[in-house]
This record gives C-alpha cells, structure tokens and sequence, in this order.
C-alpha cells in the first residue's frame, strides 16, 4: 500500500493548490490512501465545516487535526458526526471529536490516529499512554496498517515516540511546524518515520503568513493580525510504501511540489 501524508493545509490558497495537484500526485505514485493535517485550512486559522469537506472531495481519506482545531466553533458538530475529520485523540474526552479512525479499504483496515505533543504547546494527556491505548484498540479493530499523525512542536518528543512506536505502527509523521525536515527514514524495527511533513499553502510566506505580519509581532511584540500569504504555492509531504502483510514500511520519500 502507498500512503500519501500531507502537512498542514494551510488557508484557501492552499486547499485550492492541493486540488489542483493532488490528483496528478494520486496517479503518478499509485497513491491508496492519503492523510492530510486540515487544522489551518480556514483562512485565518482552524478548520470549517467546509473546508473539510473541500479537502475530501478533493482526494483527502482522512483530516487530521492539532491545536487549532476547536478555533472556529462551526466545526464542533462535524468534528462529532465525521469519521473522517480528527482531533488529537489526547484532548479530554468531553472534547468534540474523535482522534483514531478505521478506513476499510477492502482488502485490509487502516487505522488513522492523531496525537498532539505536551511540549511547548497544551498540557494534555500524556501522547505516549495515549497511544499505547489507540495501538492497542487498532489491533482488536483488525487494522494490519497503523499511520499517525504526531502535532508536535518539540522535535526531540516527535522522534521519541516514533521510537516509543516503532515496529508497532506502519508509520508515524509530524506536523504543526510547517517546515519539512530532511530525516525521512525507516527506523530499526520497520516504522516509517518523518520529524514533520512541512505545510501545504503560500511558499513565501513565514509558515504560511504574510512574512510582514509575523516580522511585526516578533521584532515589535506587539498584536499583529496573522494574516495568509499570497502568491505561488507548494504542496510538501511524504509517501510511506508499507507491506500489507506485516504492515511494516518498505520505503520512505518526502515528496514536495511547488508552483
């Protein structure tokens, strides 16, 4: 199976973008099942009931989610009544939502979980109990192949739990940090495993914001509207080959594509 993961969507410029590419993607590496984090698909930032349903019918299987998510209000009912659109699964459990997901592809169950990191960002439950628990229940559901979505800021606790779950998920990427790291690889015990996937959304731009915007609030320290950039996009993830039988990675390549 190849599984196409996508990094943080970011605004309309870069829901259209991926529309525009996606499928030419689809076809040119015989993708099977794609993973895209949505939480800044909203213009401004958060996720709306449409732009979710942009990013799936444009090519999505599954919408991931981070600390954005619960921004815009009009998202909690869907979040609720979507199998498809994630929150990170360590939020409380009052939370909207739902953080694992089974997709039934036929021939085999995929299950999809989304984890947000504790470090630097909420204090959430711990990531690492909580995946135990989402393996686990993965493996009573009958899923031979495990993705998840790690929102993270701190790299050093992305590669702590890539290790945490090696060889007990397919493969595990980063987002939240929007810039793509270099150290795509397949770790000792067969887990695919990239730090962060990079974003999807206006390339020059600082993480997809007008760079002027961000230049004010970090230079001035004063509130400064974030807003989306303008101009050619780029689309920035990675392909995971992962052998259904074992469910474990056969190959890792990021992948990105600019205008």
């Amino acid at each position: 199976m190849i599984v196409l993961a996508i990094g943080d969507v970011v605004g309309s410029a870069g829901c259209e973008y991926l529309r525009r590419v996606l499928p030419s993607l689809k076809r040119e590496h015989g993708v099977d099942l794609v993973v895209a984090n949505g939480e800044n698909a909203h213009d401004g930032n958060g996720l709306l009931p449409a732009d979710a349903e942009h990013l799936l019918a444009s090519g999505v299987d599954v919408v991931t989610g981070g600390n954005h998510t619960f921004r815009q209000k009009g998202v909690w009912d869907l979040l609720d009544e979507s199998e498809r659109v994630l929150r990170p699964a360590n939020y409380p459990d009052a939370a909207p939502g739902r953080g694992f997901a089974l997709v039934d592809m036929g021939y085999l169950t995929v299950a999809v979980l989304n984890l947000m990191g504790t470090a630097f960002l909420e204090p959430l439950a711990c990531p690492f109990e909580a995946a135990d628990r989402l393996v686990e229940r993965a493996g009573r559901e009958g899923a031979r192949i495990i993705l998840v979505d790690f929102h993270a800021e701190a790299t050093a606790e992305k590669k702590a739990l890539g290790f945490y779950l090696d060889g007990r998920v397919s493969a595990l990427f980063g987002t939240h940090t929007h810039v793509q790291t270099s150290d795509a690889q397949i770790l000792p015990a067969g887990t695919g495993y990239l730090t962060d996937l990079g974003m999807t959304g206006p390339a020059i731009s600082v993480l997809g914001v007008k760079p002027e915007a961000s230049i004010a609030r970090m230079k001035d320290k004063l509130p400064a509207r974030f807003v989306n950039a303008e101009g050619p996009c780029l689309l920035e993830g990675c392909l995971f080959e992962i052998d259904n039988k074992s469910g474990l990675c056969r190959s890792v390549t990021p992948v990105r594509v600019r205008e």
